[in-house]
Parts: C-alpha cells; structure tokens; sequence
C-alpha cells in the first residue's frame, strides 16, 4: 500500500505584512445607446453619472474609467470604439473589474459576448451585468450568461425583422426615403423630400450631356477633376464606377426604384443587391427632375451599344472616343471600324 502523507495549505500573506492594505480593485464601467434620439441621449449621459458615482463611492475599488458608444448597434462590435478600447485595457492589465447594465448593453451577438468575456475571464478579470446579477467569474456565469446572451440575440433579430417590415410597408406605399449624404443633385426638403440642388444638378446635366457628346467615363472624370468639382462623397477622383452610377440612376428623371439592395445578415449587416430576393417597387414622377426621360434613354441605349461594338463578321471592338469619328464610321466594303493604322 502506497504511503500518503497530506501537505497543508498555507495562508497567503502580503509581503508588506499582515497589517499592509489589500490594493483596491480598479473598477470600469461600459455604457451604450444604439441610437441618437433625445430621450437615448439622455438615458446615455444618466448612465455615465450614475456608474462614475457608483464606482467612486466604493472605498474597496480605485475608478479606472467609463469607457461609452452613443449611438451605435450592438450586433457588431467593429465601430463600438470604446468597447475596443476597453477591451485593450483589460488586457494590458488596466482594469480589474468591468460593471455594465445588461448582456444587450454589453453585445448582442452571442458569439461576440462570450468571446469577449472569455478573453477577459483568462486574465482573471471578470464582467458583472446588474441587470441579470451575473459575475462571470462565477461558476454559474458561463451556463447563465450563455442563456441569456442567445436571449439577447434573438430580441436583436426580432427589432430587425421588425424595422425591415416597416420599411417594406413604406415602400409598398410609394414612400421614398434617401439619403443625400452622398446622392449628387439631390439635398433633403423640410418634409424628406427630394430637392434640387442647383449647383450639383449643373455637374450632373454636364456628365450626361458629355456622355452623348461621345466622350468616355476617363475624359469626362478628367474633365472634372480639372475643374476641381468633388464628388458626391467630397472625393477629389473621378472613377469610371461613379460615373456609371449617375447615368443609371432613375431618380434624375424623377423616378425612384426602392428595395435595390437586401440586408441577408442582421448580425453582420451585409447588404446585397436585390436580384429578386424581395419585391421591387419603382415609383414614378415621385420628385422633380434633373435629366429629361428622353436624354435618360439615350444615354441607356448609348451604353448599351459601346457595350457591344461588333464588325459585320462578328469581331467585338472596344468603344474609344479618341478622335471624332472613332467607333462611329463603319466600312462600306467589310464592315470593320475605321480606325487610324500608322
């Protein structure tokens, strides 16, 4: 029979003695507001004062700071600046103890949550959500924060399938709603509308009016960038893309063709285009227009000819506006474009 002998523990004792202070936990808070309206806006500063209060009045723990996103969603973790700050933080060894109000203040997407809190519980550090009463370094945290993070999720998925539902309804009203952040022509009327922009309504007549004038996506750009006119993003670039993109638009002749992109992820917010997964709904005379329908056309037939040059025997050429007569003037004999040949 093997012999054992048991070793006792021994009480750990600070190295300063028994009569030294224990270091105060240095303590953190995470606040959040998805959205920028007034009564949010308040809820967020209540929450800074509160949880700078809370912490302060504890004489065991040292304040290490409110680290707060206003405004921003908690699906993704990605643009939550402060969060990734904080995180950053922890795993430098500046905080001890991090307080929030809630698993959805926290993140709703589970995947994030339990990502993040398991990074934190292997340094030791632990996360304690008021609302729920749950500290994850205890033994029931991982099985309790699991719940109700998976909770979170699907109260998240339900607001988004919600709002997407309400949008739907809009558009099925004819109900247009743009943003002219980055919408060249257009600014926003009192009332959402879409309103004339004369200055940038001259830059967009000029791109269309040029295009049948025969000059290409480069030369036009050119041309812009020379006159130091901006894009509608405040780009100084001019790209082939961007151009397209104007000449294809229907809401210059007035017209709006809603739902062209689908969000497939609320998780992730990946939007794609619309290629028949919802309904459509394009909505006529809606605003005043920049374009005629009829020069609308044109140029669509236009981009649809350079698209496809093809010689009498079947050859594609490609479209260029380097002379006057380029990709205009066609043999009589074989039917190929004239072009100049050194």
């Amino acid at each position: 029979m093997p012999k054992i002998t048991m070793i006792p523990a021994r009480a750990r004792t600070s190295r300063a003695g028994e009569g030294a202070a224990r270091p105060k936990q240095r303590v953190a808070a995470y606040c959040r507001v998805s959205t920028d309206t007034d009564e949010q806006a308040t809820s967020y500063e209540a929450q800074i004062e509160h949880y700078t209060t809370y912490i302060q009045s504890n004489p065991a723990w040292a304040f290490a700071g409110i680290y707060a996103d206003e405004g921003i969603p908690g699906t993704s973790t990605k643009k939550r600046e402060d969060f990734n700050r904080m995180i950053d933080d922890c795993v430098a060894g500046k905080i001890d103890l991090v307080i929030t109000k809630s698993i959805s203040r926290f993140a709703r997407n589970t995947l994030d949550c339990l990502k993040y809190i398991r990074k934190l519980k292997a340094q030791g550090i632990a996360v304690f959500f008021e609302k729920e009463n749950i500290n994850t370094l205890d033994a029931k945290g991982e099985i309790l924060l699991t719940i109700m993070a998976s909770l979170a999720q699907q109260e998240s998925q339900s607001l988004s399938q919600n709002v997407r539902m309400g949008i739907r309804y809009r558009y099925q009203q004819g109900k247009v709603r743009v943003c002219t952040t980055r919408f060249l022509g257009y600014d926003k009327g009192p009332d959402g509308e879409l309103v004339i922009n004369p200055v940038e309504a001259k830059v967009v007549k000029r791109i269309f009016r040029e295009y049948l004038e025969g000059a290409s996506y480069s030369e036009i750009g050119a041309g812009l960038e020379a006159d130091g006119i901006r894009t509608a993003a405040g780009g100084a670039k001019w790209r082939a893309g961007t151009l397209i993109k104007i000449l294809t638009n229907e809401k210059y002749i007035g017209d709006a063709l809603l739902q062209k992109t689908v969000t497939t992820d609320f998780l992730s917010k990946r939007r794609v285009k619309n290629k028949g997964l919802v309904p459509q709904y394009y909505v006529e005379d809606d605003h005043e227009a920049i374009i005629p329908k009829e020069l609308f056309l044109q140029v669509k037939m236009e981009m649809e000819r350079r698209a496809h040059i093809e010689t009498k025997t079947g050859k594609r050429r490609i479209y260029s506006s380097k002379y006057a007569l380029s990709s205009i003037v066609y043999c009589g004999h074989c039917g190929d474009l004239f072009r100049r040949i050194t």
